[in-house]
């Protein structure tokens, strides 16, 4: 019996015994983090899969693993030879998660979740759907402490206090406008679980999850008074004198039973259902109103403000100027590399200035074949050569002192095939349309999505992931609420929200092509139509020359490419080498 199968055996032995039907894991946190420290990579433990997002879920006689189409072809390879069933979220004909619970397990059946890692929304849907067919919801708790024998700790790295000056603004001021919000919505307490925005709004930053620089934590914000509930043995003493000033810190374990008995009759609490787990939610007494909304901070941060853009714009002068090394080095360079190598020596670029701390998610560096999986993972065991004709598309993002990158450049080694010209050049388009748009206040990212798509669309392309999606200041690569994607999700597009621009298409078996920059929304003028807003680039990189097709191309959009390299090579050129500053000059020239 494989390893997989003898985990699913034990799962199975604690649904006999606790008289379950079906058990879902989300490999999930306490906080809803997509990126989780290892003690929950609970999806992974059980499946082998390990991509960032997926569902499954165990019956007494199957195994079965939803995942989007970001994972498709990755979630096939990884489960393959195990008893598990891949699920194609979006796919015709295939039901998700929850709609296969209620066709396939039996009246009077039950279904298990842990309430310490599903959300109240999640829940509230899933119990709606399966009690239509007489189907139970049983809160189990978690049962991986019991069959995961050496499942790694409760992390507890250090945290560091960020300047004021940097932030933009104080705790003390962000605490006050929170508790302003809460108050305009008829509130007088707001429990705030997700850790971004917990270390938004306490200008701190931590190390407990890999890449994001958070750490574990709850914050229930009072009219008066704030109490973060995380391990204080973290904080140096001078860290804690300074937080004493604005919070009272408890033990990270103590936040249930402090929920329990911290409220009076006449109070209000205001949570985000999405954010909020259903432990954190029972353990407010039943007597005590409600109040759900999105989080006020998650909005606050989102809008970033002047000091973070300045900010932001210096970590991608510094990110443009280690991208700028790379592709030098590796053009001048006659050594041959692999996915991983390539890498490490990008990451081996942005180390060389002092500001840069560490990646901000998994490199992605798919070379061919490995470039149709959208968010592939190099190891030793698949890192394949850069040789012969091919394409390599390298997706990676660092922590600076002053904000976070993310940025995608599709590389050609060797000679170009038409296909592959046509596939960039078209990707290419659809990132030039999607940031020259102008749009009116009030428009929602979904709104936008088509003039990404566009172009492959009407050659027969797509793709199958979103478009673009938010990005914290020194915070996590992923970030809400905004995003830009055909699911129409109503979050205005508002001034200060910085947002990636990412179009691509992946040939399965050949190659894949993605282009990646961010950008931040501005205001862009008032007419008698009203306020209109537009994107302002912030990457800095040139484009692959050799990959577009000129003759795909506008007149206009010819000069938005030699208008962007011109930018770039203004900007970083003095930074650079003699070198790498010719190599600049040369992969800037006008189209």
């Amino acid at each position: 019996m494989s390893g997989v199968a003898q985990r699913l055996e034990m799962v199975r032995n604690i649904m006999r015994e606790q008289r379950v039907d079906a058990w879902i894991v989300n490999g999930s946190d306490p906080h809803v983090s997509e990126y989780v420290a290892p003690r929950w990579n609970t999806r992974s433990w059980l499946s082998g899969f390990t991509g960032s997002a997926g569902t499954i879920v165990v019956t007494l006689d199957k195994a079965l693993l939803w995942v989007d189409s970001r994972y498709y072809i990755q979630g096939a390879q990884q489960i393959a030879g195990t008893p598990i069933e891949l699920m194609k979220l979006d796919a015709p004909s295939v039901p998700d998660h929850v709609q296969w619970l209620a066709s396939n397990i039996p009246a009077n059946g039950v279904v298990g979740i842990d309430g310490l890692t599903m959300t109240v929304s999640a829940t509230k849907a899933l119990a709606s759907t399966l009690s239509k067919k007489e189907i139970a919801l049983k809160y189990t708790g978690d049962w991986f402490d019991s069959i995961w024998k050496d499942r790694p700790a409760v992390p507890s790295g250090s945290v560091n206090q960020m300047d004021s000056a940097v932030a933009g603004f104080s705790a003390e001021a962000k605490l006050q406008k929170i508790r302003q919000s809460c108050s305009e919505l008829g509130c007088t307490h707001t429990i705030v679980s997700s850790l971004d925005d917990i270390a938004w709004i306490l200008n701190l930053r931590g190390s407990d999850i890999p890449y994001n620089p958070v750490f574990l934590g709850y914050l229930l914000i009072g009219g008066q008074d704030a109490v973060l509930f995380t391990n204080p043995d973290r904080f140096t003493a001078q860290l804690k004198a300074d937080l004493s000033q604005y919070v009272v810190v408890r033990e990270y374990h103590d936040v249930h039973q402090y929920l329990g008995s911290a409220f009076s009759e006449t109070d209000v609490v205001y949570y985000s259902p999405d954010k909020t787990t259903v432990r954190i939610r029972e353990s407010i007494p039943a007597s005590i109103a409600l109040v759900e909304g999105r989080d006020i901070s998650t909005t606050l941060k989102a809008r970033k403000s002047p000091v973070e853009i300045e900010g932001m714009r210096r970590a991608h002068v510094l990110d443009g100027i280690a991208m700028v090394k790379l592709l030098a080095k590796v053009s001048r360079n006659s050594e041959t590399y692999n996915e991983l190598t390539i890498a490490e020596l990008l990451v081996a670029c942005r180390k060389e200035h002092e500001e840069y701390l560490g990646p901000s998610f998994s490199p992605i560096a798919g070379f061919g074949a490995h470039g149709a999986l959208a968010h592939y993972s190099a190891t030793v065991d698949s890192s394949a050569v850069l040789e012969g004709n091919n394409l390599l598309v390298l997706d990676t993002g660092g922590q600076y002192k002053t904000g976070t990158t993310d940025i995608t450049r599709t590389l050609l080694f060797g000679e170009a095939t038409e296909q592959m010209r046509k596939d960039y050049t078209l990707v290419l388009k659809g990132n030039l349309s999607l940031a020259a748009q102008r749009f009116p206040a009030g428009t929602n990212g979904y709104q936008l999505d088509v003039l990404a798509r566009q172009f492959l669309w009407q050659t027969g392309y797509n793709y199958g992931h979103g478009t673009g999606h938010g990005l914290g200041f020194c915070l996590n690569v992923h970030e809400g609420p905004q995003n830009i994607s055909t699911k129409p999700i109503a979050v205005p597009l508002e001034v200060g929200m910085v947002i990636s621009d990412e179009p691509g298409v992946y040939r399965e078996g050949l190659h894949g092509v993605r282009i990646e920059n961010l950008v931040v929304v501005q205001h862009a003028g008032t007419t008698e139509f009203g306020e209109f807003l537009a994107f302002d680039v912030l990457t800095l990189c040139p484009f692959e020359r050799r990959l577009v097709d000129t003759n795909l191309l506008t007149e206009a959009e010819r000069q938005m490419v030699d208008a962007y390299h011109g930018w770039v090579y203004s900007e970083l050129s003095d930074k650079l080498s003699q070198d790498d500053a010719a190599w600049l000059r040369e992969a800037t020239l006008p189209l």
